[in-house]
């Protein structure tokens, strides 16, 4: 069983980074550009902290989908969701279940194992 299982780790990490590619670009455009409309926080001024942390949900949230410099991709957006946990949620309660930080725990540590792990199958990086 574990052998026929192992068989498909490539793909499953492939599948790991492209839907949490996709999920982290959908937080990048909702602040670039205010879509969905009514989506928090909703569209923020590019030049503010927050922008720049669009701007990087963005390109990395893009990369990552497409598997092209999977590695620094995932680093980066790593490093941005522990900034974001320390600084926007920690503050208001160490609980992530009463602070909201859960997804950026749970993103970080994705994008982590990402990083070590490689693209997996379906990357631009294996071309």
């Amino acid at each position: 069983m574990a052998r026929s299982v192992s068989g498909w780790s490539p793909r499953a990490l492939a599948a790991l980074r492209i839907v949490a590619g996709l999920l982290f670009l959908a937080h990048g455009v909702v602040k670039l550009f205010g879509f969905p409309e009514g989506a928090q926080p909703g569209e923020v001024e590019i030049a503010s902290l927050m922008g720049v942390g669009a701007i990087i949900e963005l390109v990395t949230g893009a990369l990552l989908v497409l598997g092209l410099f999977t590695r620094p991709a995932a680093f980066i957006a790593s490093g941005q969701m522990a900034v974001a946990y320390w600084m926007f949620h920690f503050p208001s309660s160490p609980y992530p279940a009463a602070n909201g930080g859960d997804a950026a725990i749970l993103f970080c540590f994705v994008f982590l194992y990402i990083f070590t792990a490689g693209p997996g199958a379906w990357s631009l990086d294996k071309r």
